[in-house]
């Protein structure tokens, strides 16, 4: 028996969470008044890993991160979720990465210091990991630029020991939109954009027709949706699912909470639409409270929403 239903590689650092009043900044020596700052778990790798944990799956996370304050905030966090920390990596010459995330309910603007993020490699990736996972998952591909090139033969292996893989691209902030992507979907199980993203990606607006390009490639879409809810497609099957009701407070994490959800149903080898129900109910349910933890639901909280939202 695997030790991990999901291992989770890629980006763990600090979310500087800035809330309420304006939170639009202005040069000039401007300065502005917010109802609330907080430092809370970010990067969507570690997110993900929170949310995967929250609905019941042994979760670990690798990454790299600083010997920092951040560094150890950040890694605390995680074991405090019940994710599996100790197979990350602490590069002592570089600083953890940080996010400032300005907040305005739905939407949001972020700043990133890379710092580790993008120096994780693949000699850091530790194989009899992966050969104890059911399920191995990448977070923020375009971020990942020392372990792009590692990834095609990491990706091999898990498959080699069992796994099944995925990957949430995240937005790319040089607007290439390749960097060895496409060519690393032939290995992906499943591949989990944003509906700007599979946009960006395929270079075709319409997005029906953008995931039936990126589905030619072999892997199962299951894609977010900008104002909640999403679809799915899965060879010929292709599934659409609204948002659950809820009252925004924060979107932060929203995505990597969805693909919490859409892979605790695979794993579960439940049918496409069920996977796609659970992915759309953990994000939205996730919005209700700061930051991209604090309101990820249970199991059973998902699947109570999916199941009122049927009965109405």
């Amino acid at each position: 028996m695997a030790r991990f239903d999901v291992v989770v590689i890629g980006d763990a650092n600090p979310d500087l969470l800035f809330r309420g009043g304006d939170v639009v900044p202005a040069f000039g020596q401007h300065e502005h008044i917010v109802e609330e700052a907080r430092l809370m778990v970010g990067g969507s790798g570690a997110i993900m890993a929170c949310g995967a944990a929250r609905l019941g799956l042994r979760t670990a996370f690798l990454g790299l991160l600083g010997d920092d304050p951040f560094g150890r905030f950040m890694l605390d966090a995680l074991r405090e979720r019940d994710v599996d920390a100790s197979v990350s990596r602490v590069d002592t010459g570089r600083p953890t990465g940080v996010t400032v995330v300005l907040s305005r309910g739905e939407d949001r603007a972020m700043l990133t210091a890379l710092g580790t993020i993008a120096a994780l490699r693949g000699d850091d990736v530790d194989l009899e990991v992966l050969a104890d996972a059911r399920h191995v998952h990448l977070s923020s591909y375009y971020l990942q630029e020392a372990l792009q090139p590692d990834l095609p033969a990491l990706f091999d292996k898990a498959h080699r020991a069992g796994a099944t893989t995925s990957i949430d691209p995240n937005w790319d902030p040089r607007e290439r939109w390749n960097a060895g992507l496409l060519d690393l979907l032939w290995l992906t199980d499943t591949f989990l954009p944003n509906s700007a993203e599979a946009r960006a990606i395929t270079g075709i607006d319409d997005i029906d027709v953008a995931t039936e390009s990126l589905s030619e490639r072999g892997t199962t879409l299951a894609v977010k949706f900008g104002q909640g809810g999403g679809l799915a497609k899965a060879g010929d099957e292709l599934v659409h699912v609204e948002a659950v009701p809820v009252d925004v407070v924060d979107t932060t994490g929203a995505g990597d909470s969805f693909d919490a959800g859409f892979l605790a149903g695979r794993l579960q080898a439940w049918p496409i639409k069920r996977c796609l129900q659970l992915a759309v109910a953990c994000g939205s349910l996730s919005t209700r409270a700061a930051g991209g933890i604090a309101a990820q639901p249970t199991m059973d909280e998902a699947v109570s929403a999916i199941d009122s939202l049927e009965a109405t």
